[in-house]
């Protein structure tokens, strides 16, 4: 395991060893850039296999449950996880306007006609306005769309996002806009992953919870945590996670630990 905390491996370890030592503890993890690499093409992402191990092993630990909250819609987000109906990790789509629960099957908050007619022609108008820019793809989304930047050159980047932020300025400016790496999101969903956790901790009735992300769009969740909970985040830079580790081998190698642990305590 390598991780760090604020002051040294030391508040590590007793972060890490608090979260292992819960009565119900819910792992609640990031997916894209957390468990898989980032993909120019995202559909394309998968799990590392150290990091599917490390939750393999999380899900058959005893007191322990698994969750993937993600900015992906939910159908999105089960394929790239290849998740079945038959599967114990819950999900959490949408930044948690969508959930998947074992047992229950899919749930999504509410919308109605008049927010899906909005999306479908504004996600239209930002085709449109963008089809000349090489490198840029809509993202169909539940509850909204994305704007992918990751193939185009730096300049035509920018002009999309200029534009795309133009049309819902003038025809959407309710819709809550995220950034991440190399995408803008527009949705007219309100939620973030803070509350996203907040849900399933509620569902769940966790005792604590370990959250792990890498993008701007997970700090609402990092924040969110609480005494006896863990934030952890994934690469380099600002973040309100209490450790960080450098990359997705890193984290499998955290979270293979605290499986382990969890499982040697019904010993």
């Amino acid at each position: 395991m390598s991780a760090t905390g604020p002051d040294g491996d030391d508040d590590a370890r007793a972060a890490v060893a608090t979260v292992a030592a819960s009565a119900l503890l819910l792992v609640a993890l990031d997916f894209d850039g957390t468990l898989a690499p980032l993909e120019d093409e995202p559909m394309d992402a998968r799990m590392l296999p150290a990091a599917r191990a490390a939750v393999e092993a999380l899900v058959a630990a005893p007191r322990t449950l698994v969750a993937f909250v993600s900015g992906r819609s939910l159908v999105d987000l089960r394929i790239i996880a290849e998740h079945d109906d038959y599967s114990q990790v819950l999900l959490a789509g949408s930044h948690g306007a969508e959930f998947w629960i074992p047992g229950e099957g899919t749930l999504r908050h509410g919308e109605d006609e008049g927010d899906v007619r909005l999306r479908d022609m504004l996600r239209t108008h930002a085709e449109q306005a963008t089809a000349h820019l090489d490198g840029i793809w809509i993202e169909p989304k539940t509850f909204g769309f994305g704007v992918h930047t990751r193939r185009a050159e730096p300049a035509a980047a920018a002009e999309a996002n200029r534009l795309v932020d133009e049309i819902i300025a003038v025809e959407a400016p309710h819709w809550r806009r995220r950034t991440g790496h190399n995408i803008v999101e527009y949705a007219f969903r309100h939620e973030g992953k803070d509350s996203a956790i907040a849900e399933l901790r509620e569902r769940t009735d966790a005792s604590s919870v370990l959250f792990a992300g890498d993008d701007v769009t997970d700090e609402d969740a990092l924040r969110s945590l609480g005494d006896g909970d863990l934030g952890v985040h994934v690469g380099t830079g600002p973040t309100a996670a209490s450790l960080c580790v450098p990359d997705i081998a890193a984290l499998a190698s955290l979270l293979a630990v605290i499986a382990t642990e969890r499982s040697a305590a019904r010993e």
